[in-house]
């Protein structure tokens, strides 16, 4: 009886109510916040994760520039139904050098996390075209006019310089060889060694099915066919993960 009359005198004086609530959040907000400093990071460290490429990262821009998040998440949950359908579940360390990261909430379209090397360039450039082409429920609009534009990302150094200031590992060399990274990518006949060794598994080549331009297509493209391929999980151990950090 004691109890319920002191918490009776507390819920009707709102100044005892309010003093009762704050310290009640900060207390909580103690426990979440003060073990976060006795650790160096909270993201594990994963072989094989890398800053995206001049190209992919250009493929990105225009992945946000025209709005695919809106209907396609980037994050696999540890769920069954997701796993099954999926993939291995999204590690936070993939997401790493995403600015900002691409998780999502709604899925209109299917989760791409994993899409890189499920599909084909040609058929990744006939779906961007003409959905219904290939899927033929899809509700998804076309996006034609990637193919007729040319790409435009002459400051690509400068895109890495400020995504160096956020802590994207760009090095210098990386910096100053931007431009020649960006249209090797796409070049099929072109000198890849420089590329692959800045980017370790960077896919090239023809994107879009056009060799004679540097279009859009062939950006978003190379995007798309990096999600997921980055880490290996035929050998991912999370153990060893979390030993890397």
């Amino acid at each position: 009886m004691s109890l319920i009359k002191h918490h009776a005198k507390i819920e009707t004086n709102v100044l005892l109510l309010t003093v009762g609530i704050l310290l009640t959040v900060i207390a909580g907000g103690l426990v979440e916040i003060v073990p976060l400093f006795t650790i160096k990071s909270t993201i594990e460290r994963v072989e094989g994760v890398r800053p995206y490429s001049p190209l992919e990262l250009a493929g990105r821009n225009i992945y946000l520039r025209e709005g695919c998040y809106n209907c396609h998440s980037q994050m696999i949950r540890p769920f069954r139904d997701e796993v099954e359908r999926y993939g291995h579940y999204s590690l936070a360390a993939e997401s790493i050098y995403d600015h900002p990261f691409q998780w999502g909430s709604k899925r209109t379209g299917p989760d791409l996390a994993r899409v890189g090397g499920k599909y084909s360039d040609e058929w990744h450039a006939r779906h961007l075209i003409d959905p219904r082409s290939v899927v033929a429920e899809s509700i998804m609009p076309g996006y034609p006019h990637l193919a007729r534009r040319d790409l435009a990302f002459d400051d690509a150094a400068d895109h890495l310089k400020t995504l160096r200031v956020v802590g994207v590992p760009y090095s210098d060399a990386q910096i100053a060889q931007a431009g020649e990274h960006l249209a090797a990518q796409a070049d099929p006949w072109g000198d890849h060694d420089a590329l692959t060794e800045a980017y370790p598994g960077a896919k090239v080549g023809d994107f879009d099915g056009d060799p004679e331009r540097l279009t859009e297509m062939d950006a978003l493209i190379a995007y798309l066919q990096v999600l997921g391929t980055m880490v290996d999980f035929s050998d991912f151990d999370p153990a060893r993960a979390g030993a890397l950090r």
